[in-house]
């Protein structure tokens, strides 16, 4: 069966329109339960969010009543209700719910490095999306209570769809798109850049600066803040016509080698350079998007320019990543789960489980070492080929276990700023900010020693 949540209640059977009850709190308890489908969800839960924590008496046997009126309904399509101890579930059983394709959809699409993959699948994400969350159902504070990250997860969608069209030089398209949002959502930054540089694209540089001072303005007058360092610095290139608004799906803070993306070696160790990323530290998870290690030939590419492997190396570990798909993308995951770890253990030192796991990593480095002479005649330790496409992983590992093991890791720092959080080594102790203005913090470079 099939259930739509994002707008207007809907449900479907085989293509078929399904008449559910018109009771609200009975459809506030099935949206409930459909929204963590398969998982189970308590009756304490479910009578806090249906009287907002204020519930009556005769609560608990309300939800009763309700949850057999829609066993009732949706017995005969196959949708079973089951409850357990206190609390009840809907089982998945091959149930769609669009909340669920939604989500899914934007994740897999904030993955996807080439824009022709990743405009389809927002496409059919963003299709799903008729109105708010049980638009006819549920008030504001319950939508809030019950998925609040949801809309900001939409205009991210939007977000990236944009940056996506304009990699493909789809500049008029992202006019029309974002036009109406930029002034409903002033403090969303990547949409209004974005916008900023299609208008530019699209030879409409007066208006590109014209919305950038009506955004200023508003954002000083709601917030009493000034547009951020992504905004202000598309401000700055439209001003000055530089050629790099051609490519609007750079980073600010990259280097190009081979092709690729890469952070900025700003840190003064390998290692650190490995944990930084464009997104910062601060958040819980980068949001989409954010993510510089996007693909295996990245990682490979990193590892060389940043001298742990040598560029036979590379050009190896990219032919084997073309062929081995499925291997790249499993060691890629390697990576990205050795580089949270080795922040951890960078950024807090009684983080015993973060330095063991880093520590695991390190010594299967060292079981595949061999001692070489390089280019300039000196002797150093490098990843065997003979490992395959670990080669880089191992490589990573093996200059953080030299990081861990220098005392110069007590010199480890992470920037403050809320959008930074870049490691870098401050031997002297007087630093606070990272270095070259990563962050984009006026007040950072201010204060920078």
């Amino acid at each position: 069966m099939e259930f739509r949540l994002l707008g207007p209640f809907e449900a479907g059977h085989d293509g078929h329109p399904v008449a559910l009850s018109n009771r609200r709190q009975e459809r506030c308890v099935l949206a409930v339960l459909l929204l963590d489908l398969g998982h189970l969800v308590s009756t304490d839960r479910l009578i806090d969010l249906l009287w907002h924590g204020h519930p009556p008496a005769s609560a608990r046997g309300a939800i009763h009543t309700y949850i057999g009126r829609l066993r009732a309904a949706l017995h005969p399509h196959g949708v079973r209700i089951t409850s357990h101890r206190d609390g009840y579930l809907v089982e998945a059983d091959g149930h769609h719910v669009d909340v669920e394709e939604f989500s899914r959809l934007t994740h897999q699409a904030s993955g996807a490095i080439d824009p022709v993959d990743r405009v389809p699948l927002l496409d059919r994400a963003l299709a799903l999306w008729r109105g708010p969350l049980l638009a006819d159902t549920a008030d504001e504070e319950l939508r809030d209570r019950l998925h609040g990250p949801l809309e900001d997860l939409r205009l991210t969608a939007v977000e990236l769809r944009a940056e996506a069209q304009l990699a493909l030089g789809r500049h008029a398209r992202v006019v029309t798109e974002l036009t109406p949002l930029a002034t409903r959502h002033p403090a969303r930054e990547q949409l209004v850049a974005t916008l900023m540089t299609a208008l530019y694209q699209g030879g409409r540089q007066a208006d590109a600066l014209t919305l950038y001072q009506s955004i200023r303005e508003t954002l000083v007058e709601w917030l009493g803040v000034e547009p951020g360092p992504r905004l202000r610095e598309v401000h700055r290139r439209i001003l000055r016509e530089d050629h790099r608004l051609d490519r609007p799906d750079r980073r600010l803070y990259e280097v190009r080698v081979r092709g690729e993306s890469l952070p900025w070696s700003v840190g003064g160790h390998p290692a650190l350079d490995f944990c930084n990323t464009f997104a910062g530290w601060e958040h819980e998870a980068p949001p989409p998007g954010a993510e510089w290690l996007r693909g295996y030939r990245t990682l490979a590419v990193w590892a060389g320019h940043v001298g742990l492997i040598d560029d036979v190396a590379v050009s190896r570990l990219s032919e084997l990543a073309r062929r081995d798909l499925g291997q790249a993308s499993t060691v890629l995951d390697e990576a990205r789960v050795l580089r949270t770890r080795l922040y951890a253990c960078l950024t807090d030192p009684d983080d015993r489980s973060a330095f063991d796991a880093v520590a695991r990593c390190a010594e299967a480095a060292a079981k595949v070492l061999v001692f070489r002479r390089g280019a300039d005649g000196r002797g150093r330790w490098w990843p065997d080929l003979a490992a395959g496409l670990r080669v880089a992983v191992h490589a990573a590992a093996w200059s953080a276990a030299e990081l861990v093991a220098d005392p110069r890791r007590l010199t480890v720092r992470a920037c403050p700023h809320r959008d930074c959080g870049w490691l870098f080594l401050d031997e002297s102790g007087m630093r606070r900010w990272c270095s070259l203005g990563t962050c984009g913090s006026a007040e950072a470079l201010g204060r920078t020693a």
